[in-house]
């Protein structure tokens, strides 16, 4: 698959969540070519996001949810924009909405990319503890959205802790 090399002006950056029994970091790097599809997301805004403002080549931040240490683990990046989640349209798949079908369908998913592991955790309790991630997503209580858009400002300043 080949990647189109992005301007940096052009760049979005976002942040994934995963539980990492579920699928972690070392599953992504474990995948043929490193890379799967982000498929099971079941929530509108964050669909929306996956289908209308992901593009080749943004930046992911990979994300351990429910956890004993939740927080950033390493990176991705988007190496297929937003496409249908299959896993919606079968019934023995968790992930089956009866509402939607091939013809309409209601969820998306888009393909990641592994692109390195973080030297280190930076942890939920970390990313909360800095004045400068007050505006994060996902710092905000009750934010449970499984992707969320993350500023170029946030992106080098989480770098900037590992």
């Amino acid at each position: 698959m080949a990647f189109e090399l992005k301007d940096e002006l052009d760049m979005n950056y976002w942040l994934m969540k995963s539980e990492p029994d579920v699928f972690g970091i070392h599953d992504l790097y474990q995948r043929p070519n490193q890379t799967e599809p982000w498929d099971g997301v079941r929530n509108y805004q964050a669909r929306n996001m996956m289908r209308d403002a992901m593009k080749i080549g943004d930046q992911v931040f990979f994300y351990h949810s429910n956890c004993d240490e939740p927080g950033i683990v390493g990176i991705m990046e988007i190496a297929k924009e937003g496409y249908p989640d299959h896993t919606a349209f079968d019934p023995d798949d968790h992930h089956f909405d009866p509402k939607s079908n091939p013809e309409k369908p209601r969820w998306m998913m888009v393909d990641v990319k592994f692109v390195r592991r973080l030297s280190r955790t930076i942890s939920l309790k970390e990313l909360k503890a800095r004045p400068e991630l007050i505006e994060m997503a996902v710092v905000r209580p009750g934010n449970r959205l499984s992707v969320m858009p993350v500023t170029a400002t946030e992106w080098e300043f989480i770098l900037s802790l590992e």
